[in-house]
C-alpha cells in the first residue's frame, strides 16, 4: 500500500474539534424531533433518547481515539478495518462511506438547507438550491485546504453561538408548553419498545461526526494528543448542546405540533421570535447547514483517495492537486451527493443511512478489543478510557439499534445491506483487474 504521509499537516487542534462538531450538528437535531415523537409522547423519554446517543457516541469517539492515534493514516474506518481485519473489511467500509454514509448526510444536510430556506422563499426550487450549495462549498475545498479549513472554522464558529442564542432565548418566553421531567411508569416501558429504538436511529444519525477527525488523521498536527481530545471534546459540547436544543423545542412548540414535521428548528422559532424573527431564523438555521455540508465535502474525499492509492480499480480518485487537495476525489463525491438529492427521499436516506453507519462503527470499536488481543505489544499513545467497558456500552447500544432496525424497517435495512454486497462485487472485481504486484504487496 502506499503510505506516503504528508509533510506538513495544515489541521490543528481547534479546526480537528471543528469538524467532529460541524459534522454532527447539522440535519439530525434541526428535523428528526418530529420523526421521534411519533413513537414516543414523553418528554422525559424524549430527552433520555439524546442523552443515550451521546454516551454511544462518546464511547465510540473514546475508542476510535486509541485505534487512529495506534495506526495513523488518513482514511477513517477504511484503513482501521483494513489493519485490523482484512482488507476486504476495510474495502467495504470506506465503499460505504464513500457513496452513502457521507454523500449521504451531506445530500440531507443540503435538502434541509434548501427546506428552511423555502419557508421564507418559497419560489426557489429547493432540489437546485440545495445543489448549488453542494457545488459552491465543493469548488472552494477544490481551491486548497487552508481555505476550505478557514471556512469551516469560521461557520463552525457562528453555528455554535447561534444555537446558544436560541436556546437561551428559547427559556426566556413566558408562553411555555407545560412539561414535566419527572419519569413515570410509562417512560420505562417506552426504554424498552421499539419506538425507542427506532427513534434512537433518528438520534444516533445526528450524532454521526463523532468520529469526524479520524478520516484525516495525517493532517492534523501531533495526532497522538489532538486526535483523541479532538474526538472527545467535540462530542461532549455537542452532547450538551444537543439535551438543551431538544428540550428548547419541546418547550416552545407542543408535541403534537411537532409530529412528523422537518423544520422544527422553523415551528420553535414562531413561537419564541413571532413570523418575522421566524423567518429570519430559518435563514439562519440554513446557514448553520453550511458547515455540516462543508464538513462532509472535506472529510469524504480523504477517504476516497486513499482507497484511489490502494485499489486498481479507483485509481482515478488519488489524483491530488499540488496542494494536496484530492481533487478528483472531492468532484466524485459532489456526483453522488447531487444524485442524492435528486432521487431521494428524507426519512429513508435518514433510516438506512443509520443502519450503515451503526453497523460499520460497531465493526471499528470491536476492533479495540480485537487489536489488544491480535497486538498487544503495538504501541498505543492513547488508551481507551474506562476500557472494557466503554467499547462494550457502544456496541450494545449499537447492536440494540440494528436489530429492530432489521425487525420494524426491513426495507431501508435490505437497501443498506444491498450497498454493502454491492461493494464486496467491486472488490472482487478489483481482485480480478489488479495487477498482480499490488495484490501482493497488500496481502503481505
Amino acid at each position: 500500500m502506499n503510505n506516503t504521509q504528508p509533510k506538513r499537516p495544515n489541521v490543528g487542534l481547534f479546526t480537528a474539534t471543528a469538524f467532529v462538531i460541524a459534522s454532527m450538528i447539522g440535519t439530525g437535531v434541526f428535523t428528526s424531533l418530529g420523526f421521534q415523537v411519533v413513537y414516543i409522547d414523553s418528554v422525559f423519554s424524549l430527552l433520555l433518547l439524546w442523552v443515550v446517543g451521546g454516551v454511544a457516541a462518546l464511547c465510540g469517539a473514546l475508542s476510535y481515539g486509541e485505534l487512529g492515534a495506534a495506526l495513523q493514516r488518513s482514511g477513517g474506518e477504511y484503513h482501521l478495518l483494513s489493519k485490523i481485519y482484512h482488507p476486504a473489511v476495510g474495502f467495504l467500509s470506506g465503499w460505504v462511506s464513500t457513496v452513502l454514509s457521507f454523500a449521504a448526510p451531506a445530500a440531507l444536510a443540503s435538502m434541509a438547507f434548501a427546506s428552511y430556506l423555502s419557508v421564507v422563499y418559497p419560489v426557489l426550487p429547493p432540489e437546485h438550491l440545495a445543489a448549488l450549495l453542494v457545488v459552491i462549498i465543493g469548488s472552494i475545498h477544490l481551491s486548497s485546504i487552508k481555505i476550505g479549513a478557514v471556512f469551516h472554522d469560521f461557520f463552525t464558529i457562528v453555528k455554535v453561538i447561534l444555537i446558544v442564542i436560541f436556546i437561551v432565548s428559547a427559556f426566556s418566553i413566558t408562553t411555555a408548553t407545560k412539561h414535566t421531567l419527572i419519569p413515570s411508569g410509562k417512560d420505562f416501558t417506552l426504554l424498552f419498545s421499539s419506538g425507542f429504538a427506532v427513534s434512537l436511529v433518528f438520534v444516533s444519525y445526528s450524532y454521526f461526526g463523532w468520529n469526524g477527525a479520524i478520516y484525516i488523521v495525517n493532517e492534523i498536527k501531533n495526532p497522538n494528543k489532538h486526535l483523541p481530545l479532538s474526538l472527545f471534546s467535540g462530542t461532549l459540547l455537542v452532547l450538551l448542546l444537543y439535551v438543551l436544543l431538544n428540550y428548547a423545542f419541546l418547550y416552545t412548540v407542543p408535541m403534537t405540533e411537532l409530529a412528523g414535521q422537518i423544520e422544527i428548528g422553523f415551528l420553535s422559532a414562531s413561537n419564541i421570535f413571532g413570523p418575522v424573527g421566524a423567518d429570519i431564523m430559518a435563514v439562519t438555521i440554513a446557514l448553520l447547514l453550511v458547515s455540516t455540508v462543508s464538513a462532509f465535502l472535506f472529510l469524504s474525499p480523504r477517504i476516497a483517495q486513499v482507497m484511489g492509492e490502494d485499489y486498481f480499480i479507483l485509481r482515478f480518485l488519488r489524483k491530488k492537486s499540488s496542494g494536496g487537495v484530492p481533487v478528483n476525489a472531492i468532484i466524485f463525491q459532489i456526483i453522488i451527493i447531487l444524485i442524492f438529492i435528486y432521487t431521494s427521499t428524507f426519512e429513508q436516506v435518514f433510516i438506512y443511512t443509520g443502519f450503515t453507519i451503526s453497523l460499520m462503527t460497531s465493526i471499528t470499536v470491536l476492533g479495540v478489543f480485537v487489536l489488544r488481543y491480535r497486538q498487544p505489544e503495538l504501541p498505543r499513545p492513547y488508551k481507551t478510557w474506562g476500557y472494557p467497558f466503554t467499547p462494550a456500552i457502544f456496541l450494545l447500544i449499537n447492536t440494540w439499534i440494528l436489530y429492530y432496525l432489521l425487525v420494524e424497517r426491513p426495507l431501508e435495512s435490505f437497501i443498506g445491506t444491498a450497498i454493502v454486497s454491492l461493494g464486496i462485487i467491486f472488490y472482487f472485481l478489483n481482485l480480478k483487474i489488479s495487477p498482480a504486484a499490488e495484490i501482493k504487496n497488500r496481502y503481505l
